[in-house]
């Protein structure tokens, strides 16, 4: 069975706007709830690691409902054959674009040698997109920051692009901060680096035929429409996952597509049978419901609707229930308790 949401015209395949890969975030119930929200952008699984996708459950994996598209697999590694072994899987799975990171300052990937510490090996960086390229018909695209720890992130980072894009990459997701892999946490290295959009504007300037989208810090639609004044695409990450809703306004403001906004009631009741389909599978109404929490922020009864779905969501087996007593919350009507 599958779920389409209804979004009319074909999707439209640009980096203008895109919602951030984050890490056990945006799996594809994730996705699922934020096409609801808008049909245009280009979105983005959480990382993968090449040996999850060649040895893992592929289906639990790379499994993705149909109006995901377009949809970036984004895959975490540093050897060339393997990230190739991984990208072909991929594409045999329908993602449209593979994306290696290269800007994770995680723990767990500078052990692995990938992630932000390939800041420092573009030449390593350029064989393995080589060898993905050469695997491969979808783009292979890249993610990366401004630079790590004691890197200049002028000349570092014009070497690092100069080099990955000399091996057929011109796609660039830049996250306009430096990683610092040695004293910062990830969260920190989210939020302690300086944003530099300046340094990304010079890049775009100089290597102009190259898609750069920016990425890092970008709060509102306000804002990535300023942005888009300069740069080819932005990207949101935790804005768009805690406040999913202004998404809604993305096809109309940057994409120009007149159709109506969806309301927050309606994307709650076109989750109901996709919740209902996932149960009958085996899964729990919380892998869905926990990535609405913010769907109401700033709305009356936000509060009680979040907490309605955080104590009862983990424990609930009936999830059409429960978001029938959400939307009775929030629509202020008389409601009763959440099924067990």
């Amino acid at each position: 069975m599958t779920f389409m949401a209804d979004m009319g015209a074909m999707k439209t395949a640009t980096h203008r706007f895109c919602v951030a890969p984050m890490m056990d975030w945006t799996d594809r119930h994730c996705r699922y709830v934020h096409r609801l929200l808008l049909a245009h952008a280009r979105l983005y699984t959480e990382m993968l690691t090449v040996p999850a996708v060649i040895h893992g459950k592929r289906a639990q994996l790379l499994g993705f409902d149909p109006s995901e598209h377009p949809v970036a697999l984004q895959l975490g590694g540093s050897d060339p054959t393997g990230l190739a072994q991984a990208a072909r899987i991929g594409e045999d799975w329908g993602y449209d674009e593979i994306n290696l990171n290269v800007g994770c300052p995680s723990d767990r990937v500078q052990v692995g040698s990938f992630g932000a510490c390939l800041m420092a090996e573009p030449a390593l960086v350029a064989d393995c997109v080589a060898a993905m390229r050469a695997a491969v018909r979808a783009p292979v695209t890249v993610k990366c920051r401004i630079g790590i720890d004691d890197q200049d992130s002028e000349a570092d980072l014009d070497r690092f692009i100069d080099t990955v894009a000399s091996a057929g990459c011109d796609t660039f997701i830049v996250h306009a901060r430096k990683a610092w892999l040695k004293g910062l946490s990830p969260k920190e290295n989210r939020e302690i680096p300086p944003l530099d959009y300046a340094r990304v504007a010079r890049l775009k300037a100089r290597r102009p035929e190259l898609t750069i989208v920016l990425n890092g810090g970008i709060c509102s639609i306000d804002e990535a429409e300023l942005h888009l004044e300069t740069f080819d695409g932005v990207m949101l990450g935790r804005a768009a996952y805690h406040t999913p809703f202004i998404l809604a306004e993305i096809d109309r403001r940057i994409f120009g597509d007149a159709r109506p906004v969806i309301t927050r009631g309606e994307v709650l009741r076109r989750l109901i049978p996709y919740i209902e389909h996932h149960v009958a599978l085996g899964g729990r109404p919380y892998n869905v419901l926990r990535h609405v929490l913010g769907l109401y922020h700033g709305q009356p009864r936000a509060r009680a609707f979040r907490r309605l779905l955080s104590e009862d969501g983990p424990r609930a087996t009936a999830g059409a229930d429960l978001v029938r007593t959400a939307l009775a919350l929030v629509e202020g009507r008389e409601y009763p308790a959440a099924a067990e």
